[in-house]
């Protein structure tokens, strides 16, 4: 039975899919914050893999078919910005201001966490870039020294715990104005944050897109002084 899954082409495309639409299911069925279609997702794909002894290379495979998919779907978060561009000149001065507010406290964060634990140079400006999309977190990681596996691994964790307590954060401090909502979420938690910013709200989904491009814009700035205070 290994055997016939390591000669698929599309198994790892199936059991992605397969494990997206189980782990929708179940947040309908249980509708918890927890059981974010992402992080299930993710959680079953790991345990099928060590449960049946398939290589990660083997799963692979197929699933890489879907990363050709990641350009469109990047170019297509500009619909609910342009959709909501009205709200974007009204409130500029807002949207700045947060953004740079989020770049500002997420290299902030890393810097007093790498202080109190005495952590070095190197694995801090690996953590450095935790809240940017991959493509522009390797890129700093790479150019400042840093172990840009690690910074891939944080930046996925990042994005993953943004896309499930997002909506509880915002509750929690009270965010209630969907501009807000949106710029908060796509400064923390990059493309996995505006994904459930999206299932949020048109214009949290349009805010967290413009705040994902701008906030890794600003991180590249941001990073070249914080890199030297350790």
């Amino acid at each position: 039975m290994k055997d016939f899954w390591a000669d698929s082409v599309f198994f790892g495309l199936a059991l992605t899919l397969l494990a997206y639409f189980l782990a929708c299911f179940l947040q309908k069925k249980c509708r918890l914050t927890v059981f974010s279609p992402l992080l299930v997702s993710v959680i079953l794909i790991i345990v099928l893999l060590l449960l049946t002894g398939i290589d990660y290379d083997i799963y692979y495979q197929g699933a890489r078919y879907l990363s050709y998919l990641l350009t469109p779907a990047t170019i297509c978060l500009a619909i609910p910005l342009y959709e909501q561009l009205q709200k974007l000149k009204d409130n500029w001065r807002a949207i700045i201001a947060g953004v740079a507010a989020g770049v500002l406290a997420s290299c902030g964060c890393v810097l007093a966490l790498c202080l109190l634990f005495g952590l070095d140079h190197v694995h801090y400006v690996t953590l450095l870039p935790k809240s940017v999309t991959n493509a522009i977190g390797i890129g700093i990681s790479e150019e400042l020294g840093g172990h840009m596996a690690l910074t891939v691994t944080v930046i996925m964790i990042t994005g993953v715990l943004g896309n499930v307590c997002a909506p509880a954060f915002c509750r929690l401090a009270r965010i209630r104005e969907p501009i807000a909502k949106g710029i908060a979420i796509g400064s923390a938690a990059h493309a996995m944050g505006t994904s459930r910013a999206m299932e949020m709200g048109e214009v949290e989904g349009a805010m967290s897109s413009l705040a994902l491009v701008t906030s890794g814009l600003l991180t590249v700035i941001a990073v070249s002084f914080f890199s030297q205070f350790v």
